[in-house]
């Protein structure tokens, strides 16, 4: 018992070393932990709150909104930090990268303890609250971390900027928070800037704060009607009727969760970096307390942000209009006495000699008289203090509980000599927290909007928090007892978490949201031991029952789908409180609070589940869509360093979410990142962190990813003149190393006759461009765009539909109809209504057993056919096959009686067609499309047309039924579809698909032209250029190439100055490079205009054209053969400058 007791003891003083969970002004707390004798579950129990008590919340933004200034006025209030540092401390900004670049990398968690002091209104108790606090990136290039971070809350603040106001990541964050059914609060963030540096009135700042508002809540409409919408259509195609019931009382209570009106609470006015902020109630009743205006806060919310004035003589509310000379309620109340105060403060400093500099305008200027002579400190009789202590006692939200706001000058001395504050910033955070203090504003409104744990999951974020099912075996005709016992025990797991059953009975289950890498430092665990310098953690959020440390627990990965769980998934864990950069070791952590566990490095998964019941599933989670834009090739500079990186790539991938490890055939091994500020971090933590020595690597260039795709030709769309016009194959058809592609003999202008192995088959097909918006419309089986309908006019004309005269209605249905495959990067796979017919699927019975291959061109007419044929049946079958493709095209024959042969021969051709042959054709086409024959990339957008199928029969001797004259495997069918696409692609015109990027900064208006400069030069296009509202930047958006955004930032510093914002790159759209990569002047007038030099010394065309040089680096890269590394064919001789 004494061991226990001691082990109690030492708990205890490690949360008073940390300062964690301590309230200053609860001294209850303490005397319960002085007075247990035992270590058990009421040792938990005094650091852990029921789940009632309990908010789990995280701050969300975008880059540079301040988020983790505001988390610092936030962990100031429990004494973690001293007031002077708050605001410019980062706390939670603990990795040196993160100090270095001064934006935030990766979500950290902080547990905080709050005592809310109820309303006298409410007539309630104050009540001692546990939050959870997480604070999350806003660089895009950590997105992850964001998902991660709003998967394991219930709630999340939203800042947002003052001045910039929505900018792109919010909205990304809006709809990513809304996915996860969030309950969100706004924190308009930096409201100070419209004074100091908008210089706005106190009247202009409002009418831009309501217009904030009103976008905000736009935004999140749109988004809410959005997914009405698709929820509708699903609906809709479910039930073949629309849905004439009203909105169901879930969806109402979400429309206002994301409606942010400021009487409601969810709106915080607050400026972080000097720590204040209010609430439209917390000001209400403000104002009412100190009777400064007489109206009850329940009224006085309603009408305190609005288009109102108050009539102090008659005590009235009138309404306000913008022409008029008063101010409105809550430009008089809420912001001109802060106005007041900055200036103040700025008048102080200004007479002390110290200086200042909050005001853009200058309008407060330096005592002239006080030059040359040492500054004095600011204190209460300064000149300006006395307008600060006068307002102070109007319109404070200061607390019980709270710093008191100093009443007399002896007070205000007092204060600032004890915080030390002697500059003018120190000067005014130490005033204003105490007039207007954001932390208790923030915290009181996380209790009042946020829901609880238990709440979040029973009606909130049902939905987020559920189980997956597992997976559905068919019944047996006897009753399975295990099925049956494992049946009740998910549903009691599945009770527990839908209630949020924190009691001890109750089945332990946990889900952790992502993995972390933790210095073994920081970690306050006696017994973890020695070991590696990192220790791979997991941050968990409780979702029933209790854990507890040293416990073996069932881990579930995502794709768990067994109704019971192996022994072998059995683990024994460790559990640590979250303190920001330090973790600390507790026996239990009970349902509806978050802990970080230890021992599960060696499962390798990006998230998991925790349950003591075999019998328990996963959570459903989401997928977030965030795919990796930069990959890189990483291996050791010494071979016998191989296995240390394997093994830190592995630490590396299960660490952070957002890395993609691959290992391809060559040996290579493909690190692929978000964006390239992720990666360099990916890379500093690979070698720092989670090598278990130091290792020199080597790093290959980006690898950007590439599309293989086509383009019509100039009279294709005429198709009987386009199949029979003389002309020249293309170029790339001839030169190598392209002309050496595998049944490229057999193609001409986009079609192809491939031959099977042994010549048991030959199957003529045909490639054209399929468009993004058919694609869509076959895939979605909807024809609706306006665009989509000249698209499939243009395809019916290439195809011999004779889409001149038809609609595109019928061409779109007689296209579904022939749909074979489609996959989701725009190709696709169809049977032409000749071949399905069978108009042109032919048998050949002959005695050699093989079909014709013509010795010249077979794309050619059948009449230049040699007449001493070899096989008179197999060249007939051959003529015949490739004269009905001429004359039908695409469609069936209007009188398919006299077109088709009843004979058994072409009947028996047709089964093995369809019964051997079909779904093989199916792989082949799967086969092509993955690997392209320019550069093997990925090929995109075509059509696959199969036009014809010639089989070698044999007649059996037994039924005197046919059979494949000889043998016709899946593999060769597959394979010789492949060849003929890959044959077909090179006789059409080549085509390259760029990813680009949507790029959005902020510039000033002298940096405009090196800006654009830049962007031209890497081809980059602006889609949008707009002011920002009261400032002289300028939002830019524009699109990138995926091959030009790398080095994109530290040009940009460059050339401008640092006259521009960091970019903020997200994946936009593929687009296709018009550009021929293997274009040659031919013509007199183009060889004048650009020269013959680019047909001498070089077999292609020369690095000048931006297609081929894109090509020649993906071909060099995969080791391929590149045109330009053959043997010169015409050389000179060069003169050697160094001689």
């Amino acid at each position: 018992q004494s061991q226990t007791w001691l082990l109690q003891s030492n708990l205890f003083h490690f949360l008073l070393s940390s300062h964690a969970f301590l309230i200053v002004h609860s001294p209850p707390i303490y005397t319960q932990h002085r007075q247990q004798q035992t270590m058990s579950s009421s040792s938990s129990s005094s650091i852990f709150l029921p789940p009632n008590q309990t908010r789990l919340v995280t701050i969300a933004a975008h880059v540079d909104h301040g988020k983790t200034t505001l988390a610092d006025s936030l962990i100031e209030s429990n004494g973690i930090i001293s007031e002077r540092l708050a605001g410019t401390l980062r706390y939670l900004d603990f990795l040196d990268e993160e100090r270095r670049r001064g934006i935030t990398m990766r979500a950290s968690a902080i547990g905080l303890r709050h005592r809310y002091m109820a309303p006298k209104q409410q007539k309630a108790e104050s009540l001692d609250l546990v939050v959870h606090l997480l604070d999350s990136p806003g660089h895009t290039d950590f997105s992850t971390e964001v998902s991660s971070s709003l998967q394991c809350c219930d709630g999340c603040l939203l800042v947002i900027d003052a001045v910039e106001g929505v900018c792109a990541r919010t909205h990304q964050v809006i709809r990513e928070a809304h996915l996860h059914e969030m309950v969100p609060i706004l924190v308009i963030n930096k409201v100070d800037r419209l004074c100091t540096n908008l210089c706005l009135t106190p009247t202009e700042a409002y009418l831009r704060l309501r217009g904030l508002i009103e976008t905000v809540n736009a935004t999140c409409a749109a988004m809410l009607n959005s997914k009405q919408a698709e929820d509708d259509s699903e609906q809709q195609d479910e039930t073949n009727n629309t849905n004439d019931n009203p909105d169901t009382p879930i969806m109402t209570q979400e429309e206002e969760n994301w409606t942010f009106e400021p009487s409601k609470g969810n709106v915080i006015f607050a400026s972080a970096l000097y720590g204040w902020g209010f609430t439209v109630p917390s000001l209400a009743r403000s104002l009412f307390r100190s009777k400064t205006v007489s109206i009850k806060p329940v009224a006085l919310k309603q009408c305190l942000f609005g288009d109102f004035k108050y009539k102090e003589g008659d005590k009235k509310v009138l309404k306000w209009k913008s022409d008029s000379s008063e101010d409105p309620l809550f430009a008089q109340y809420a912001l001109q006495p802060i106005w007041e105060m900055y200036e103040g403060v700025a008048t102080a400093a200004a007479s002390s000699g110290i200086g200042t500099s909050l005001f853009a305008d200058g309008r407060i200027l330096s005592n002239t008289s006080a030059a040359g002579k040492q500054p004095s400190k600011i204190k209460a009789d300064t000149p300006g203090m006395d307008q600060v202590l006068e307002i102070a006692q109007i319109g404070s939200t200061s607390s019980k509980g709270s710093p008191a706001m100093p009443a007399t000058p002896e007070q205000m001395d007092a204060i600032l000599a004890r915080i030390g504050a002697s500059s003018e910033e120190a000067v005014l955070r130490c005033i204003m927290r105490r007039y207007r203090p954001l932390s208790n504003t923030v915290l009181d409104a996380v209790y009042e909007i946020l829901p609880s744990p238990a709440m979040a999951a029973t009606k909130v974020r049902s939905r987020a928090l559920a189980l997956a099912n597992p997976k559905i075996v068919e019944a047996e005709e006897t009753p399975n007892p295990t099925a049956t016992a494992a049946t009740a025990a998910l549903q009691e797991i599945r009770a527990a978490v839908e209630a949020c059953n924190a009691s001890a009975d109750a089945p332990a289950v946990a889900h952790i949201c992502k993995f972390m890498a933790v210095d073994r430092s920081v970690i306050r665990d006696p017994q973890l031991g020695d070991g590696e310098k990192s220790v791979i953690l997991g941050l968990s959020r409780v979702l029933s029952g209790t854990l507890k440390t040293g416990s073996e627990y069932y881990v579930m990965g995502p794709k768990h789908s067994k109704s019971v769980s192996s022994e072998e998934q059995k683990r024994q864990i460790r559990l640590y409180l979250l303190m920001g950069s330090s973790f600390l070791l507790v026996n239990e952590v009970p349902a509806g609070h978050l802990c970080a566990i230890q021992n599960l490095d060696d499962l390798q998964l990006k998230t998991a589940t925790l349950c003591e019941s075999p019998y328990g599933m996963p959570l459903q989670g989401f997928d977030s869509g965030i795919r990796p834009l930069v990959k890189v090739n990483v291996e050791s500079v010494d071979p016998a360093d191989t296995y240390v990186l394997e093994h830190g790539l592995v630490k590396l991938s299960s660490a952070d979410s957002a890395v993609e490890i691959t290992a391809t055939a060559k040996g290579e091994r493909i690190l692929a990142c978000l964006g390239e500020i992720h990666l360099e971090q990916s890379i500093l933590d690979l070698k720092n962190i989670y090598c278990e020595k130091d290792i020199e690597l080597r790093i290959s260039d980006p690898i950007v990813e590439f599309g293989e795709t086509t383009t019509w030709f100039e009279d294709e769309l005429d198709f009987g003149n386009f199949w029979e016009r003389p002309s020249a194959p293309l170029r790339q058809s001839t030169i190598p190393p392209y002309n050496e592609e595998e049944g490229l003999e057999f193609a001409l202008h986009g079609r192809s006759r491939t031959i099977l192995s042994g010549r048991a088959a030959a199957i003529s097909l045909r490639v054209v461009p399929l468009p993004k918006s058919v694609h869509v419309a076959l895939q979605s089986k909807k024809l609706v765009e306006e665009e989509c309908k000249d698209d499939l006019l243009v395809m019916a004309k290439a195809l011999g539909l004779n889409g001149a005269n038809m609609d595109p209605s019928a061409i779109f249905e007689t296209l579904s109809q022939s749909l074979a495959v489609i996959d989701e990067f725009g190709n696709a796979l169809v049977e032409s209504k000749a071949l399905s017919s069978g108009c042109t699927i032919k048998g050949v019975v002959s005695d050699a057993g093989e079909i014709h291959v013509p010795k010249n061109d077979i794309l050619a007419s059948p009449e230049e056919e040699p007449t001493e044929a070899t096989d008179t049946p197999a060249t007939e079958v051959f003529k015949v096959v490739g004269s009905q493709i001429r004359k039908l095209g695409f469609q069936a024959d209007s009188n398919p009686a006299e077109m088709v042969d009843d004979s058994n021969d072409d009947s028996g051709a047709v089964e093995i067609w369809k019964d051997q042959m079909r779904h093989s054709a199916i792989a082949g086409f799967q086969m092509a499309v993955r690997a392209g024959p320019i550069c093997e990339e990925p090929v995109q957008g075509i059509l696959v047309v199969i036009e014809g199928v010639e089989v070698a029969l044999t007649k059996s001797p037994d039924d005197e039924s046919y059979k494949p004259a000889k043998l016709m495997t899946s593999g060769m069918v597959a394979s010789a579809i492949r060849s003929g696409i890959r044959g077909a692609l090179l006789t059409r015109p080549s085509r390259l698909l760029e990813r680009h990027f949507r790029l959005t900064l902020h510039s000033s208006l002298e940096a405009l032209g090196s800006l654009y400069s830049v962007l031209s030069r890497r081809r980059g296009k602006v889609l949008n250029d707009s002011m920002v509202d009261g400032t002289d930047l300028l939002e830019i958006s524009a699109a990138l190439p995926h091959a030009e955004s790398f080095g994109l930032a530290p040009e940009l510093f460059r050339q401008t100055s640092g006259q521009v914002t960091a970019p903020e790159l997200v994946f936009s759209h593929w687009e296709r490079l018009d550009e021929d990569p293997f274009w040659v002047p031919t013509s007199l007038e183009e060889r004048e205009d650009f020269g013959e030099n680019l047909q001498n010394g070089d077999i292609s065309t020369g690095m000048s054209n931006i297609a081929l040089k894109y090509i020649r680096k993906v071909r060099a890269r995969k080791g391929l053969v590149v045109d330009s590394s053959r043997t010169v064919e015409a050389a000179e001789k060069q003169r050697t400058m160094k001689r």
